[in-house]
């Protein structure tokens, strides 16, 4: 029981962060009882996940900072929707139904194939699917069926498996170069942000053991559809402001240090002005690592060193608006080109309700694991994308480009390497009443939505079950 909730004084919590980690904290804890005061530095809430407007050739678009999707196992991220009431913005297949094309096969069009679900329980519900999957040899597909059932016994828990990589483990249990392409990278690269090669095994089986393997549902993918603004920033802020939150953008942490007789002191500004100090029982840090680090009294974390260790990835995004529809599904992933996943975006950017866009589409490339390409000019990104989607979608071929632009995000994720675990804290810092939330916390997950509403819901709940100061 609260002490509001037992007739007590409220409890006091400052979250510093307004992304999906720092919302979550800051509704459950006032859900709990709490009053809350939560500081974005941003002009807007959402953090990563979030959207601009843009006038360019095509017109005026709401654009996504990148392709966000959710599964229908991220349950602490399904529920941080519908407590904003943006559940039905964001709906979820009715069934895993990934469209895939392989452009290296060779002839005039890319293969098709698909990786779809059956009812059956899980693991058998993807066998169909992989029975039929026309990318893999009938050889390479009894190996894949055999490593699922290896990696479905494996524990994500074991620290051990933090140290090895998950290409290493592939191939000593016989994956081909070519398994590990075109169907564990497609699903790792999209969901982890890194190569087979560049990830740690801890988090491999925990992805694909809980999306894949465990539940017959679990990998159902749903996505906004509305602009990512519309749930993390409008309505989130309604549902904050609505549960008595106070909510400060454009207000940056300065400092943090013990108040006197308890609790926490914490200098904000706004801008470069400081706007004083805000006392609060309890501070969650819902910020990057470094921030963290940076805004942590000495000896709050053992080895806090590490983590400026965590490293990060990026994510590159290429959106292009054709003249005419080129694409008939939703989304689709691609094998044998630069090209990794390609969706429909037409609708929530709102070009279809632009005058003279006609039947106009717009495509968004989302391109993970991104190092190589992450600073390359535009200019150059479009010789070379657009040609890779003449050759994936035929229709493309007589349209004409009426826009083309680049979004970059140069630290998308935390990486995903081996050893990463043992550099991730959990929520509870060794200076009392101070908790850490972000997806690159110790959730268990990679650096996701789920991940990061799971972050400040741990937070959160470590926070309301301390014993007051």
């Amino acid at each position: 029981m609260t002490p509001a909730a037992a007739g007590g004084p409220r409890r006091s919590a400052l979250v510093v962060g307004g992304g999906i980690a720092g919302a979550a904290a800051a509704l459950d804890l006032a859900d709990r009882g709490w009053q809350v005061t939560l500081a974005e530095a941003r002009p807007r809430l959402g953090g990563l996940a979030f959207s601009f407007r843009r006038t360019g050739s095509a017109g005026e678009l709401t654009v996504d900072n990148g392709q966000h999707v959710h599964l229908r196992c991220c349950t602490a991220y399904r529920r941080l929707l519908d407590r904003i009431e943006a559940g039905h913005l964001a709906p979820v297949q009715p069934r895993l139904d990934v469209p895939v094309l392989d452009a290296g096969a060779g002839g005039a069009r890319p293969r098709p194939g698909r990786l779809r679900r059956t009812a059956l329980p899980a693991p058998l519900h993807l066998a169909p699917a992989l029975a039929r999957y026309p990318h893999l040899s009938p050889g390479e597909r009894a190996a894949a069926a055999r490593a699922a059932f290896a990696l479905r016994r494996l524990d994500p828990a074991d620290p051990a498996l933090d140290e090895q990589d998950f290409a290493g483990w592939l191939r000593r249990h016989g994956q081909s170069d070519r398994g590990i392409e075109a169907l564990w990278d497609l699903v790792g690269v999209a969901t982890l942000n890194a190569r087979a090669a560049d990830v740690s095994l801890a988090l491999a089986a925990m992805v694909f053991r809980t999306g894949l393997l465990t539940d017959a549902g679990a990998a159902d993918i749903g996505a906004a559809r509305v602009p990512l603004g519309e749930v993390h920033h409008t309505r989130t802020l309604a549902a904050l402001e609505g549960a008595g939150v106070r909510t400060l953008l454009r207000t940056r942490a300065r400092r943090l240090r013990p108040g006197p007789g308890g609790g926490w002191s914490a200098v904000l500004s706004e801008g470069h002005r400081e706007s004083g100090e805000t006392r609060a029982d309890a501070v969650i840090l819902a910020v990057p690592p470094s921030a963290a680090h940076h805004l942590m009294p000495a000896g709050a974390l053992p080895d806090a060193g590490r983590l400026l260790k965590i490293g990060s990835a990026p994510i590159l995004n290429i959106h292009v608006v054709y003249d005419r529809p080129v694409l008939r599904t939703a989304f689709f992933a691609a094998l044998g080109s630069p090209v990794q996943w390609v969706f429909d975006r037409t609708g929530p950017s709102g070009l279809s309700r632009l005058p003279g866009a006609g039947g106009s589409q717009y495509l968004a490339v989302s391109q993970s694991a991104a190092r190589d390409e992450i600073d390359l000019p535009a200019g150059v990104l479009r010789k070379r994308y657009l040609p890779e989607l003449d050759r994936l979608l035929p229709a493309a071929r007589q349209a004409t480009v009426r826009d083309f632009f680049v979004t970059r995000e140069r630290t998308a994720t935390f990486a995903p390497t081996p050893g990463v675990g043992r550099l991730r804290p959990g929520p509870v810092t060794g200076a009392g009443g101070l908790y850490l939330a972000g997806a690159w916390t110790a959730t268990g997950w990679p650096a996701t939505m789920e991940g990061a509403a799971r972050s400040g819901l741990a937070a959160a709940r470590a926070a309301d079950g301390a014993r007051p100061a």
